[in-house]
């Protein structure tokens, strides 16, 4: 109990404490500060990746801001049984950047939303047991899934350096170089700045980097210009297609996503001094799901837990939900302003690529921490290696399921769906290893 009180008068503002306006809108742009590179960056990846055209990316990266900014709200505030109350930053997950380049690359858009609002519900299921859940994501699932998020983005990643897939300059001098200068500012700001440079670290990298190609001429301010000043998002302004075939590869993004705000919940709860309930974490996976169909009606893509900001918590000393409830009336205000989204929208590919690589290798990392964790015995390796493999093979080989019925085609075409289905049977199909007194392996049992 001591320890409890020690802890908790470490904190200028607890939980359930409301600072001045002043203090609610400078932490909550701090938070919005370490927050917005990753908010921005997945409808940056989607777009580039299918190719939208200046209209339709800027409107994508609008929604995005804004539905960040309505799930934060939800999330933190609580609206009768949806939302945990505590404070927590909202925003699209990489996890879904490959099922949505797969469902786009089909359906377009309109495919993309009808899969995000089917597949959230999904996570409303899943809020109803988190208990039972868990045990179906043991750390060698979920450090294998992670692990292949970040492996099978990396070459998207490689093309944005090298100026996009299809540039005349591919690969060229220049545009390599920014991308490396950008990544090398990246890491050091990452490494050596103090906690709010280091926690912004890719977002400084892309504005650094953004300066940088101006006076290069690598930089067109035409859709900024022909952007309007204020625009009022449409519901479902691309259209919407809700087919069972497109919601298939988002289902195993949703089961990993819903892992990862439980682990995310249960930081914030710590580091906040409170308790950890299954009824909180329940309705913050629950607030999760209705911020992914909002998104999906606003044109962008699932919302979840931002785990970045979860360090900002003991650096600031705040817990205050009102804080965080600030930074998404904040970002609901800049969803309003399409030229805001259009500049970002113009932002230079080998810009992206220098974050980039640092982004998707991270993630990667992450997945070989988590896996660090875990015996790796024989039976552990295999489901390693079989999942990677399968995994990575589709992303780099597509062709190599292009017999497939057009259903299963559509489950498997991402790498990410495909080794978390080898994973999730692998773990139940193969057996346990039993280690006799001796340290030698007896009969597998189950």
């Amino acid at each position: 109990m001591n320890n409890e009180k020690s802890y908790s008068s470490e904190l200028l503002y607890g939980v359930n404490d409301t600072p001045s306006i002043g203090t609610q809108i400078l932490l909550g742009l701090q938070n919005i500060f370490a927050a917005f590179g990753g908010i921005i960056a997945v409808p940056l990846v989607i777009s580039s990746a299918l190719g939208f055209d200046g209209a339709a990316s800027t409107a994508v990266l609008s929604a995005s801001i804004l539905a960040a900014g309505i799930a934060t709200v939800i999330q933190s505030k609580g609206v009768g049984p949806v939302g945990a109350k505590i404070p927590c930053i909202m925003g699209t997950d990489f996890t879904f950047v490959a099922p949505a380049i797969a469902v786009g690359a089909v359906g377009g858009l309109p495919a993309i939303v009808g899969a995000t609002i089917l597949g959230s519900l999904v996570e409303v299921i899943l809020s109803y047991f988190i208990k039972p859940l868990m045990k179906l994501f043991p750390p060698l699932v979920t450090g294998t899934v992670v692990c292949l998020i970040g492996l099978t983005l990396l070459p998207v990643s490689v093309d944005w350096a090298a100026g996009g897939v299809g540039a005349a300059d591919y690969g060229s001098l220049i545009n390599v170089s920014i991308a490396m200068l950008v990544m090398i500012i990246t890491l050091l700001l990452n490494r050596y700045g103090n906690a709010m440079i280091s926690s912004a670290s890719i977002l400084i990298g892309m504005v650094i980097g953004y300066i940088i190609c101006i006076p290069l001429g690598m930089v067109d301010f035409t859709l900024v210009k022909e952007a309007s000043w204020f625009s009022i998002p449409r519901l479902f302004e691309y259209g919407v297609s809700f087919d069972l075939k497109y919601v298939l590869p988002f289902i195993p993004a949703y089961f990993v996503t819903t892992i990862e705000t439980v682990g995310c919940l249960a930081s914030i709860c710590e580091v906040s001094k409170i308790k950890v309930e299954d009824k909180t974490v329940g309705k913050g996976v629950l607030a999760d799901a209705v911020g992914s169909s909002i998104a999906g009606a606003v044109g962008a893509f699932p919302n979840t837990t931002f785990s970045q900001n979860v360090g900002l918590i003991p650096l600031t000393r705040n817990a205050s939900r009102a804080v965080a409830m600030m930074a998404g009336i904040l970002l609901i205000g800049l969803g309003f302003f399409p030229k805001f989204a259009a500049l970002i929208n113009i932002m230079p590919q080998p810009v992206l690529g220098g974050v980039g690589i640092v982004m998707f290798g991270t993630i990667a990392a992450a997945g070989i921490k988590t896996l660090s964790t875990v015996e790796i015995n024989n039976r552990n390796l295999l489901i390693i290696a079989t999942s990677i493999g399968l995994g990575l093979g589709v992303t780099f080989r597509p062709e190599f399921i292009s017999k497939l019925p057009e259903a299963l085609k559509m489950i498997f075409s991402s790498g990410i769906s495909t080794g978390t289905i080898v994973a999730l049977i692998l773990n139940k199909v193969l057996k346990e290893e039993k280690i006799n007194e001796r340290g030698i392996e007896n009969e597998h049992v189950m």
